[in-house]
C-alpha cells in the first residue's frame, strides 16, 4: 500500500490497518488523526511519537495482540530449518533441538504467569536459542521493567509492520 493509498482510507479502514502492526486503541487512535503523512518517515516518526504518549494498560492491550509462543507445534513449525531453504536462509533460520522448543514453551509460560502478560520480544532474526536466551535474561525482572522492556520491544515490531506494509509515493513523472 502506498502512503496516499493509506491516507485515503477511511478512518475505519485506516484503524484496521493499523490494528495489524499494533493493537493499542489509543495509539491507533492517535494515528488515525495525525494523517496525512507527506512521507513513510512521517509517518514512522508519528509512530514513535504517539507510541510514547501511551501507558501501561496501551501496552498491554498491545501485547495481548500477540500470540503466546508456548504452542510446541508452532514452535517447531517456526524454528526448524527446512531442506528448502537457501544457504543464506537456513543461517538465520538455524534449526532448534526439541528440548530448546520445549523449553520456549515452558519458559513464555512461566513468563506469563509471572508477568500477567507474554514475553514481547523483537524476535526478527532471532533463532529460538536466542529467543530461550533473552527469556531466561528477563523473566526475574520486576513487572514494571518487564512492562517498560517488552513496550520499547513492541515499538521496534510496529515500526517493522508499518516499514514493510507501507510505500512512499511514486514520484511524479
Amino acid at each position: 500500500m502506498t502512503l496516499d493509498e493509506l491516507n485515503a482510507l477511511p478512518a475505519d479502514q485506516m484503524a484496521a490497518f493499523l490494528r495489524t502492526t499494533c493493537t493499542a486503541e489509543r495509539w491507533i487512535e492517535r494515528m488515525v488523526a495525525a494523517r496525512p503523512f507527506k512521507h513513510r518517515t512521517d509517518l514512522l516518526d508519528s509512530a514513535r511519537i504517539h507510541w510514547a504518549g501511551t501507558n501501561a494498560d496501551d501496552w498491554r492491550e498491545a501485547f495481548e495482540g500477540h500470540p503466546m509462543i508456548g504452542d510446541i507445534n508452532s514452535l517447531r513449525a517456526k524454528y526448524h530449518a527446512s531442506k528448502d531453504l537457501s544457504n543464506a536462509e537456513q543461517s538465520g533460520a538455524i534449526g532448534a533441538s526439541e528440548a530448546t522448543l520445549q523449553a520456549l514453551a515452558d519458559g513464555n509460560k512461566a513468563y506469563l504467569k509471572r508477568h500477567g502478560f507474554i514475553f514481547i520480544v523483537f524476535a526478527s532474526g532471532k533463532t529460538a536459542e536466542q529467543m530461550l536466551e533473552l527469556l531466561n535474561a528477563r523473566i526475574n525482572n520486576s513487572t514494571d521493567q518487564e512492562l517498560k522492556l517488552a513496550a520499547a520491544q513492541q515499538l521496534k515490531i510496529t515500526l517493522k509492520r508499518l516499514d514493510e506494509a507501507v510505500l512512499d509515493n511514486e514520484p511524479a513523472t
